[in-house]
């Protein structure tokens, strides 16, 4: 990597292998979730909840465009709100965990993997 004048690292992001989102997607419901046991603060695991999802939803608008953040966005937020209902039946850990690797499975699929797509061929 070469530095520029002013000391910052050039073009530093052309460097950088993208970071997929799924994990963190998928991550931010069960850490959202933990938080809330670990603190009894439904407000503090809703926080942790929107970070993971705020990050995603502008990694998203930034490689895939509006309408791939405002999908998985909604496909998120209808998962959050189904592994309330889905805790009735199966237990709470258990639903965060089906719809976490939901979201993850959703993210992948609309976001991650058209990454190596658009990238081309790799030069390996």
């Amino acid at each position: 990597m070469s530095l520029a004048v002013d000391g910052h690292l050039a073009d530093y992001s052309a460097h950088m292998r993208t970071f997929p989102t799924a994990p963190i997607a998928a991550a931010s419901l069960i850490v959202g979730y933990a938080v809330v046991l670990a603190t009894g603060s439904r407000t503090l695991g809703g926080i942790a909840l929107a970070l993971g999802g705020l990050w995603c939803i502008h990694a998203w608008l930034q490689r895939h465009g509006a309408r791939t953040a405002a999908t998985l966005g909604c496909v998120g937020l209808g998962l959050f709100v189904a592994s309330h209902l889905l805790a009735l039946v199966i237990g709470a850990w258990l639903s965060v965990l089906v719809v976490a690797g939901a979201m993850a499975w959703a993210a992948w699929v609309r976001a991650d993997s058209l990454l190596s797509l658009q990238a081309g061929p790799s030069r390996t």
